[in-house]
Formats: structure tokens, C-alpha cells, sequence
């Protein structure tokens, strides 16, 4: 499996987290990977034998682009032969804003929307080999669709505010860095986001953990409850299971293995 991010322009920053590159050759065998919950929304184009994602009742295909919003679970996908991905990883309380999509809660979305007229363009220069080129579309897409959206400051600063404290400061704290009331605040961000602050923070500070642990399994637990604001470490098992099913010592043994054949720097998308 081969990973790589690429940085957002300028004037993006603030809207997008980053664009990545990851592609997976399967082989004769048919992979399952799962998404771990995450502080960010992503659109997802992919190229190559297709994905689908994982129900109970069986597997769904998925269209080219489609979205992965904010998870409260991980989500289980399925591909075969080769697949190729093409990613924008977005700050959720600014997609919809920039895509001029209505906010919603859906983990998986289908996207309706012009930015499927990439599709065919990205296609041409992925199986041409050109990731770089076909990136620079994806980023000239957004650049065009930020230049026509007026940026929101409170939302603005409200992002900034959590995503210096990766998610651990209180929703009172949020509001007096974006120069707002709580209320005014909580009603702005579910319109932009379709989830509240505490929502989105909980992820993040979620997502810390988890990334720690990948990089570090043996990090202290209770130490890690400290560092990331939780009451105590029982708080943050429990937290830590309620979005990835699982106990942060049984995550811990999990990518102990999954670093074997897993880059370290890639978190999200975990072979199963």
C-alpha cells in the first residue's frame, strides 16, 4: 500500500486539512478495510476495480465522488484488485459551506453536485500515472469554489479555537474565542456542520488519542487521559469504545500488528 498527503494552498487552509493520494493492490484476494472515526469530512473519489461499503445485509457499490462525514463508528469498506483514492480531507464545519450542499449527519453521502464532472478528467490522469497533476485539478477546483464563498469569521474563529486545543476545551471557551454566545454559536455550527460543537470536538480529542496510540501502543493510558482533558482514564475508555467499538488497550495490541504492513503516518484507513 502506498500513502501520500499533499498541502493545501494558501488559502485553503483554513477550509481543508489536506489532499491525499492511497493506493492498494489486493491481489487475487478481496481486501476489507475500515475507516475509524475522525474530526474531519472527506470526499472521496476512487479509480481502478471499484469500492463498496459494508452492511449488514451485504455490500453496496459506491459512485465516484462520494462523502464520508463525521463517524460515530468505524465504517467497513470492501475492494478488489487495485484501488486508487483521491481525497479531500475537510473541516466539517466548512465543506457544505464550500460545496453549497445542505448540511446533513449521513456517514456515507452520496455526492450530487457539479464537483462529479472531475471524475473523468482525475480517471484519465491516474491511470496515466500523473497523482501530482491530478491533485493540482482537485486543488484548482477548490481554490475556484472558495474564491465565489464569503468566509464566515466566527466560524472561522471557532475552528481555530479547536483545532489549537485539539478538541479539549469547552464549548463556552469555543464561543468566547469566536466573540459569540454559546447559543449563537451552537446554531450557527449545526448549520454548517449538521453536528454540534461538542460533536465535533469530542472527535477530535478522539482522534488525538487514537493517533497516539497508533503511533505509541504503549503509551500510559492514564497519562494520555491527562494530557487530552479527560475527567480520568475510565473516562476516556469509555469515550475511546463509544467511537471505535473497542477498548484503547485492544486498539493498542491491534496496531501493534497493523504497523507491520500499515504506514505509521496513516491512521484512518486500518486493514482488517
Amino acid at each position: 500500500m502506498y500513502h501520500r498527503e499533499f498541502e493545501p494552498p494558501d488559502q485553503l487552509r483554513d477550509t481543508i486539512k489536506c489532499f491525499w493520494y492511497n493506493r492498494r493492490d489486493t491481489g487475487e484476494d478481496p481486501s476489507r478495510f475500515e475507516v475509524q472515526p475522525d474530526g474531519y469530512a472527506e470526499i472521496i473519489f476512487h479509480f481502478g476495480s471499484g469500492c463498496s461499503i459494508i452492511y449488514n445485509d451485504g455490500l453496496q457499490p459506491l459512485p465516484s465522488p462520494f462523502m464520508i462525514g463525521l463517524l460515530n463508528q468505524p465504517v467497513l469498506f470492501y475492494a478488489e484488485n487495485r484501488l486508487e483514492i483521491i481525497a479531500i480531507r475537510c473541516f466539517p464545519w466548512t465543506v457544505f459551506d464550500l460545496l453549497g450542499l445542505p448540511s446533513d449527519k449521513d456517514e456515507v453521502r452520496i455526492v450530487e453536485h457539479p464537483i462529479v464532472q472531475l471524475q473523468s478528467t482525475l480517471d484519465e490522469l491516474v491511470k496515466a500515472g500523473k497523482i501530482a497533476d491530478a491533485v493540482d485539478q482537485v486543488k484548482h477546483y477548490f481554490l475556484n469554489a472558495w474564491s465565489q464563498v464569503a468566509t464566515d469569521s466566527m466560524l472561522f474563529k471557532a475552528g481555530v479555537a479547536m483545532r489549537e486545543a485539539n478538541g479539549t476545551i469547552p464549548v463556552s471557551q469555543v464561543a468566547s474565542a469566536a466573540h459569540a454566545t454559546v447559543r449563537t454559536l451552537e446554531r450557527k455550527f449545526k448549520q454548517s456542520s449538521g453536528h454540534s460543537v461538542k460533536d465535533v470536538s469530542g472527535l477530535m480529542r478522539f482522534e488525538q488519542v487514537r493517533n497516539q496510540l497508533w503511533l505509541d501502543p504503549t503509551a500510559n493510558l492514564a497519562g494520555l487521559a491527562h494530557e487530552f482533558g479527560y475527567t480520568d482514564q475510565s473516562h476516556l475508555s469509555r469515550e475511546f469504545k463509544r467511537y471505535s467499538g473497542t477498548t484503547p488497550a485492544a486498539f493498542a495490541r491491534k496496531a501493534k500488528k497493523g504497523k507491520q504492513i500499515v504506514p505509521s503516518n496513516f491512521v484512518t484507513f486500518v486493514h482488517r
